[in-house]
């Protein structure tokens, strides 16, 4: 099992909610807390909700390939675009606490809240651009 954590500059970060919006978010939400080693959905769960982690360490397996979350990082927002099965497998490296926000929930609070789909959008793209990068590692002679 090899661990890669990503090395990120400032602009590659994924985008973060402001304070305003992630008031907003606790709103809609509930909070919910995991012991480390504790799985926080796993891969062909059902793909419903997401989550902004509050605090704690979370380790994404997405095919064999591993990167950390932290405070401040959403996951899960691919339900938000293609409800179905997860894809990966998030567990809780050290307790982690975290707001999980039902799909449709987030989708009407886009809706009163347009910035909060271009948080979204922008963590998307970062994790495509990480994606883009192992594959040209993977592939260089």
């Amino acid at each position: 099992m090899t661990e890669i954590e990503p090395q990120r500059s400032s602009s590659t970060r994924p985008a973060r909610f402001s304070s305003t919006d992630l008031d907003e978010i606790r709103s809609i939400g509930r909070e919910v807390s995991f012991e480390p080693g504790e799985a926080i959905f796993e891969a062909g769960d059902r793909a419903d909700a997401i989550f902004v982690v509050l605090e704690g360490e979370a380790q994404v397996d997405v095919g064999g390939r591993f990167h950390r979350l932290g405070a401040g990082d959403v996951f899960g927002e691919m339900a938000l675009i293609t409800p179905g099965r997860r894809m990966a497998t998030v567990r809780a490296v050290e307790v982690v606490r975290a707001v999980k926000v039902d799909g449709d929930a987030f989708r009407s609070l886009v809706h009163e809240h347009p910035e909060l789909e271009d948080t979204v959008l922008r963590t998307l793209v970062v994790r495509l651009r990480e994606v883009e990068q192992r594959i040209d590692a993977w592939m260089a002679p």
